[in-house]
């Protein structure tokens, strides 16, 4: 195919499937593929920028890298903003695997390049822009279904999703090395994709040629297929909403009963309740298997890099997992805190405890407790709940365990997770957000009034 054709293939496949664009950044590795982009959106009259990331993966190769695409954007006077990563400390620091922590840091850097950039005048939205292509969609697809996909996997890379788009998507590998060589514009090639590690260059090097030897149009096929979900996606998506509200499936909480539902099948709406949230398809076989297995225990717990899903009585609950946050303020400096969290307790909220000496009770609410502060001595802590904390909690004589208090109230282990304690020389004055102590009441005799509030 000649070049201008290939240019105006991409230019229709950006109208049809992309619409309007407004600031354009191009992630540039210096393969062909995002070389070929690049040159191809400056072509269609984009004013583009050039994004590259440095993952110091492959030693000099990254630094050869890094240098090409500085004298690419060189000569095609594109600004250019480079990224560093060490990407095998995070990989190791958050326990995933070293081209997934790849993929995490190149979109986060993406999605907030994004967001620096204004909309259009007219509305047009930023985006930046990446280089998958056919071949790339094929791969995708297949690496989908061995993995046990359902129909969003089936649809393969989106062309527009979430600041990101691809206009490449509509041409094959050969066609961008085609336009290339037509322009005499040279390119890098990372050396690991020759190698058989991962899945991905197997079915690239293996599987696909072998399925070219049966139908020279495999890979044509393979995207058409993927372009034919998508487009179903959207009523497919309207049916799965609509059985959501029937069974009472929300974004935190699926009950078990659903996984029984005839209509649409069970493991359906689990699939697609668990959608994007990381967790594989042996987690949910046994989230499905729940109903029907009386040994498995409440508090049965699975963990994603991002999610965790607890078995709460009749129904699975949801919480994204992140670093907790403990912050105080005082005029008194009573209080400090301890936030260290175990990997149960990295979930996604932020507490802020404020304390006061006021000369009545005033307001009062879970959130806020009272104490004579004659029968505290400095300093008070804050910190998460303990294997084996009591207390006597307010109205009580007799001490009771925590875990027995919170279970009594039908807390859930997620949310024992993100309960904390204020203490004082080791006794525990406070289960925020729960109960005080007895002991530290505030009663006629007090003189003078410590508040504490979340």
């Amino acid at each position: 195919m000649l070049m201008n054709d290939i240019v105006h293939k991409v230019r229709r496949y950006i109208d049809r499937e992309i619409g309007q664009v407004g600031e354009l950044l191009v992630a540039l590795s210096g393969g062909a593929d995002s070389t070929a982009l690049l040159l191809i959106m400056k072509e269609l009259g984009y004013k583009v920028e050039a994004l590259h990331c440095n993952f110091h993966l492959r030693g000099a190769e990254s630094d050869r890298d890094q240098a090409f695409v500085q004298e690419l954007c060189r000569q095609q006077d594109v600004p250019l903003r480079v990224r560093h990563f060490q990407t095998e400390e995070v990989a190791r620091q958050r326990g995933i695997s070293i081209e997934m922590a790849a993929r995490d840091l190149r979109y986060a850097w993406f999605r907030e390049e994004i967001h620096s950039l204004p909309v259009g005048g007219d509305g047009e939205e930023p985006f930046v822009a990446v280089a998958h292509h056919r071949d790339d969609q094929a791969e995708t697809l297949l690496l989908n279904l061995l993995r046990g996909t359902g129909l969003r996997g089936m649809a393969g890379i989106q062309p527009k999703h979430d600041g990101i788009i691809r206009p490449l998507l509509c041409l094959s590998r050969e066609e961008i090395l085609d336009y290339l060589a037509q322009r005499g514009q040279s390119y890098v090639t990372d050396s690991t994709n020759a190698e058989r590690i991962a899945q991905r260059n197997r079915i690239r090097l293996d599987v696909i040629p072998l399925l070219q030897s049966i139908n020279p149009a495999a890979v044509e096929h393979l995207s058409l297929a993927c372009d034919n979900v998508r487009h179903s996606l959207p009523y497919y998506t309207k049916g799965i909403e609509t059985s959501f509200r029937e069974h009472g499936i929300t974004d935190e909480t699926f009950p078990l009963k659903a996984l029984s539902t005839k209509e649409v099948g069970g493991a359906t709406l689990l699939h697609e309740w668990l959608t994007g949230k990381g967790f594989n398809a042996t987690q949910e076989a046994e989230m499905r298997s729940l109903p029907h297995r009386g040994e498995v225990r409440n508090g049965a717990m699975w963990h994603s890099h991002t999610h965790t899903v607890l078995r709460d009585r009749e129904a699975l609950l949801l919480v994204p997992r992140s670093s907790s946050m403990v912050s105080h303020s005082s005029s008194k400096d009573l209080l400090t805190s301890e936030a260290h969290l175990g990997a149960e307790a990295s979930l996604n909220f932020h507490l802020s405890i404020h304390e006061e000496f006021v000369s009545c009770i005033g307001e009062t609410s879970p959130n806020i407790a009272y104490f004579d502060a004659d029968l505290l001595t400095a300093p008070i802590e804050v910190r998460p709940v303990r294997e084996g904390d009591a207390f006597v909690p307010f109205g009580m004589k007799g001490r009771k365990l925590v875990s027995d208090y919170l279970t009594d109230r039908k807390v859930n282990r997620l949310q024992k997770a993100q309960t904390f304690v204020a203490t004082c020389c080791d006794d525990i004055i406070w289960l925020i957000g729960h109960r005080s102590d007895n002991r530290f009441r505030v009663t006629a005799a007090t003189t003078r009034i410590l508040k504490l509030s979340v």
